[in-house]
């Protein structure tokens, strides 16, 4: 047995250990609004450093994660080299090349380093269109240095592969990926064996709840930290505690074959697929740390057996829906609160509803595409409760087109923009009745399909499909809709 993590190379001139250092629980000690001083917390992540473990995940969010990591970065030998990712999360709006770069800015400052070794952008919904923006600027940032490697964080396999297709270097992409959630075992690790992108996994022992801790332990019907709140959401989508009480107890069967903890084996499965790169598990500030124990993870392989019975004993739980991310971009919302409201105050249409003067139940909305003042058209136009979309092709801002080689990606960047249209007007996909789509090669079919089932396949809307000779520009697909709200 190795007494430090295994490691891997993430990108070229990055190797990480392959259990990384969590910091979220930074923002949960801090959340009633007491500092933590990072003279006094940084010391106590130097004893992970030194132990292997140097590798450490936050966020612009997590409080003063960034602060603490940035003191211990300063006051770590040149010996012991510190890996820091974080997250950069704005709020959705404009992305001009001045904000990207004072977003990434802030993050250098607070680090005090001059190049970010993995910055990972999260965008809180792909309807807003703008996260292109902010990822060509940060390609253009990296670079010029001021970051080492791009990552992205809470991608689902569609808009990863959108951003691809768009040219955009990305290494890694953070999900929740554990023995309640696995989605990502799916689409997204077959996007990623493709293109050689590794996942960052969180959330693999459900904010602690995989652990002999609860195992044979009655529900809790209180739960005072952030983290669990949410992770309790994810068991009670995946079946319930019951269902979640017999994971338990098979991991633990395991786990006792094996000589090791439940929460090893939760570990180990999770590391065991191709895509993943590392698990981040939580560094312990204020509680006592487990870097032995977590070790151990790496002493055994599950076998055969090992994965039949945890295949059984997923056959008896729920599939948590949708592909990665969801959770913070459509009901249910899987976060501590429920929704949003402790990320965002709100999130704004990207292009609002205009009231025509002259017609009272009338509203367009324009999308700025330079077609229209020319042509005397707007992308989406109400009219007493229907709503009416546009022809609508991937073109970003007035002119450019989206990954023209790829039709799947063209849909999916599409079909945001019909939905971000019709929420202007007060709808969503749920309101949907019609879509029309042109196809200039019919051999996109299912690319495009798919891409149409991912938004609409809960309310099933009439739709036709056409192959036509060519649309106008290096677009492979046009789509329109139909959407009526209630009377």
């Amino acid at each position: 047995m190795s007494d430090t993590p295994d490691r891997i190379d993430l990108a070229p001139g990055l190797n990480i250990s392959r259990l990384v250092c969590g910091l979220w629980q930074v923002a949960d000690l801090e959340k009633d609004g007491d500092l933590l001083d990072p003279q006094e917390t940084a010391p106590r992540l130097t004893a992970y450093a030194e132990a292997g473990f140097d590798s450490f995940d936050m966020a612009d969010h997590y409080g003063s994660a960034e602060l603490i990591t940035g003191t211990l970065l300063a006051n770590s030998p040149k010996d012991t080299p510190i890996r820091a990712f974080t997250k950069w999360c704005p709020e959705p709006g404009p992305m001009t090349p001045e904000i990207v770069r004072a977003g990434v800015q802030e993050r250098l400052d607070r680090l005090g380093v001059d190049a970010v070794d993995l910055l990972q952008f999260h965008w809180w919904s792909f309807e807003d269109p703008r996260w292109l923006d902010a990822m060509h600027e940060m390609e253009k940032l990296r670079d010029e240095g001021l970051i080492k490697a791009i990552g992205v964080t809470n991608f689902d396999a569609a808009h990863l592969a959108l951003a691809l297709e768009e040219g955009i270097k990305i290494v890694s992409n953070q999900v929740s990926f554990s023995l309640v959630d696995r989605r990502a075992a799916g689409p997204l690790s077959a996007l990623c064996a493709k293109y050689g992108i590794k996942l960052l996994a969180y959330g693999t022992l459900c904010g602690g709840f995989i652990s002999e801790n609860w195992l044979g332990k009655p529900e809790p019907q209180e739960i005072a930290d952030w983290s669990r709140m949410k992770y309790k959401r994810f068991i009670d989508t995946a079946g319930g505690w019951d269902a979640f009480q017999s994971l338990l107890s098979t991991a633990h069967t395991i786990a006792e074959k094996h000589g090791v903890s439940l929460s090893n084996v939760a570990s180990r499965w999770v590391l065991e697929h191709p895509a993943v790169g590392a698990t981040i598990i939580g560094a312990r500030i204020t509680e006592a740390e487990h870097r032995a124990s977590n070790l151990n993870v790496f002493k055994f392989a599950l076998d055969d057996e090992d994965h039949a019975a945890l295949d059984a004993a997923f056959a008896q739980m729920s599939a948590v829906p949708g592909d990665c991310g969801d959770e913070y971009r459509k009901p249910p919302f899987l976060t501590a609160s429920g929704d949003l409201s402790h990320h965002l105050s709100s999130i704004a249409p990207v292009n609002p509803a205009v009231a025509d003067p002259s017609l009272a139940d009338r509203s367009r909305v324009f999308s700025g595409s330079k077609w229209e003042p020319l042509a005397g058209y707007c992308r989406a136009v109400r009219v007493g409760n229907r709503i009416l979309v546009s022809g609508t092709t991937a073109t970003h801002g007035s002119d450019h087109a989206v990954a023209p080689n790829d039709a799947g990606a063209q849909a999916t960047y599409i079909l945001d923009k019909i939905i971000g249209a019709i929420r202007a007007h007060g709808a969503g996909p749920e309101h949907v009745v019609r879509t029309r789509i042109y196809l200039v090669d019919v051999e996109d079919c299912e690319a495009v399909s798919i891409a149409h089932g991912r938004f609409f396949s809960d309310t099933c809307p009439a739709n036709t499909l056409l192959q036509v000779a060519k649309l106008v520009g290096p677009y492979r697909v046009e789509i329109e809709a139909e959407a009526v709200l209630p009377s």
